[in-house]
């Protein structure tokens, strides 16, 4: 009987050692103050702002989103892990999470992943066009790569089935595939999200690294790849209202290189939509973005970076360029001072803001009155855990 005992507690023993499994709670605190010249103030009687002011702010997620999260990986052998991410944004100031976007906005997914094949996940995750973050200079913090697309380069997308493959030969490949789960394949839900997709292909070496992004974002009310018809200051309420920067599809080259201590950093993308009628001049169809910089990382604690960015719009809408310098001195490994100053120069027909801003010129949107320009200033402290 002992021996009967005694073989059942170690096959448990070997169960349990086998389908091994951990979980890690993560999370990220950042806030600060903020100072900001040529906000858009004293709105007229359809909300279009008639003068600019400067404005003192606490601020929180201008150098990286303030997020907290749950990681779970089993391991269930032969090479093969079950795992699954749930992350959340919230307001470091207010305490506050995203007004719309659940506990979970930026991942809750649950997937497979073997160490020959690669990792599946489904669920609702950042989109894939937030691949750039590896080649901005600043990181895709407030004030940098997606201030004047506008948003395009950071949204999150539910519904979403995507595969990372293992690296072979230094590359590696990385696909979304996200349903609409409505009627029409492509999007009918104004309420919803339309089909959203994309690839992206990355080669790294020790000097240098080089990616490939394509992308593409439907509108939800109608499928199409263009974001609605903005006009006199009103959106076409059948669509999702932002034009290009909302429902499109994305090209982007973009490359890195390692030079011992300087981290030199370059893109260009072309964002173009389809099927738009009726546009107004002045609202872009096609945009190209661009952007190049630099980071010295003077000592292993203190990392100073500079980065000029730039888009150009068509039909009238004019061109914007943002110029910044700062820099991060990490008083641990988990905490870093941080430090930005940026200024926004838009041609006579454009009205950027340092902030990805939705297109208007309400008091709501934060942009510059048109032609305009706007300068910020940012300091903070982030501690990750």
């Amino acid at each position: 009987m002992k021996k009967a005992l005694l073989a059942a507690a170690l096959m448990s023993a070997g169960v349990v050692a086998h389908a091994q499994s951990s979980v890690t709670l993560y999370g990220r605190l950042d806030a600060g103050i903020e100072y900001m010249s040529g906000v858009p103030t004293n709105p007229n009687a359809v909300g279009s702002a008639t003068n600019s002011g400067n404005r003192w702010k606490a601020e929180s997620g201008d150098w990286g989103t303030s997020l907290w999260g749950l990681k779970g990986v089993e391991d269930i052998g032969a090479g093969n892990k079950v795992l699954f991410q749930l992350e959340g944004s919230f307001n470091t100031m207010t305490g506050q999470g995203p007004s719309n976007g659940g506990l979970f906005n930026r991942w809750a997914t649950v997937g497979l992943s073997n160490d020959q094949y690669g990792t599946f996940t489904m669920g609702r995750m950042l989109f894939i066009s937030n691949g750039v973050w590896d080649f901005d200079p600043f990181g895709q913090s407030s004030w940098s790569s997606a201030s004047l697309v506008r948003g395009r380069n950071w949204p999150q997308s539910s519904n979403n089935f995507a595969y990372q493959s293992p690296k072979i030969a230094g590359f590696d490949f990385y696909g979304q595939y996200a349903l609409s789960n409505a009627t029409n394949w492509n999007g009918n839900n104004p309420n919803g999200q339309g089909r959203e997709a994309g690839a992206q292909i990355t080669y790294t070496n020790s000097l240098f690294q080089i990616r490939g992004l394509y992308d593409e974002i439907r509108n939800p009310g109608n499928g199409g790849l263009w974001g609605g018809n903005v006009a006199n200051g009103g959106v076409n309420s059948s669509n999702t209202g932002n034009g290009v920067f909302s429902a499109s599809r994305e090209y982007s080259a973009l490359v890195n290189v390692f030079l011992g201590q300087f981290k030199i950093q370059a893109a260009y993308q072309a964002v173009r939509s389809a099927g738009a009628n009726g546009v107004v001049y002045g609202q872009p169809t096609t945009l190209d973005h661009e952007w190049g910089g630099v980071t010295w990382q003077a000592t292993p604690a203190a990392a100073l970076i500079a980065a000029v960015y730039h888009v150009n719009g068509n039909n009238g809408a004019g061109n914007a360029t943002i110029y910044t310098v700062g820099g991060s001195y990490n008083l641990s490994k988990r905490t870093l001072l941080d430090l930005q100053a940026a200024t926004v120069r838009n041609s006579r027909a454009a009205n950027f803001g340092l902030n990805a801003n939705n297109a208007g010129n309400g008091v709501a949107t934060d942009n510059p009155l048109q032609g305009r320009q706007q300068t910020g200033v940012y300091a903070g402290i982030q501690h990750s855990f």
